[in-house]
């Protein structure tokens, strides 16, 4: 039997005209169905509720500020990005502040094994390039590998999360990520882009 909460959710469809018709439910239903993923999502990047709360809440004003002209294709993943932004902002500012950092620094800092001491990426690289460059080596990954690695750097999910999710041991998910992370750095220098 569905709740009443449940009955009561607009489609992704739904919310999207909300917002192109200008409509402030628009905020309304996309907290309603959304707030939880995205508390999660940013509480993986920032572990203080209250900028976890104030992080979500921009995302509410940053999908307003953004639809229209802005039609997402998958509006779920479309809030996540926008989240997940405004709260690696907040981590850095935090990060500037003092030094420390959960899970979000611990796992940039295992990223930037990536790119070595002594390289860098070529600064006239675009970040969409970057991105699409990161798209392309993912997609020749087998599918428990890019699970394993969105997973862990673009939701930052602690590696018992993850093992936990996906029936891994830690030491799989360790291995995976170090693994990925060492072939990803072949792959971009292979492409010129670590120089």
């Amino acid at each position: 039997m569905m709740n009443n909460s449940t009955m009561n959710k607009k489609s992704d469809a739904e919310i999207i005209d909300l917002y192109f018709a200008r409509d402030e439910r628009a905020i309304l239903e996309t907290q309603n169905k959304y707030d939880p993923y995205l508390r999660k999502v940013s509480g993986n990047i920032i572990d203080n509720p209250e900028d976890v709360s104030e992080c979500v809440n921009d995302t509410y004003l940053g999908a307003w500020n953004t639809i229209p002209p802005t039609r997402p294709n998958i509006f779920r993943i479309f809030l996540a990005r926008i989240t997940r932004n405004l709260s690696l902002k907040k981590l850095r500012a935090h990060y500037a502040e003092k030094r420390g950092g959960g899970e979000a620094i611990l796992t940039l800092d295992e990223f930037e094994e990536v790119i070595p001491d002594g390289r860098k990426i070529d600064e006239g690289l675009e970040a969409e390039e970057l991105k699409t460059l990161i798209e392309t080596y993912l997609s020749e990954r087998n599918e428990d590998e890019r699970k394993i690695f969105l997973s862990r750097y673009w939701y930052f999910d602690s590696i018992k999360e993850i093992s936990d999710r996906f029936g891994f041991t830690e030491s799989k998910v360790k291995m995976t990520l170090k693994r990925t992370r060492d072939d990803l750095r072949l792959f971009l220098e292979e492409q010129g882009i670590i120089i």
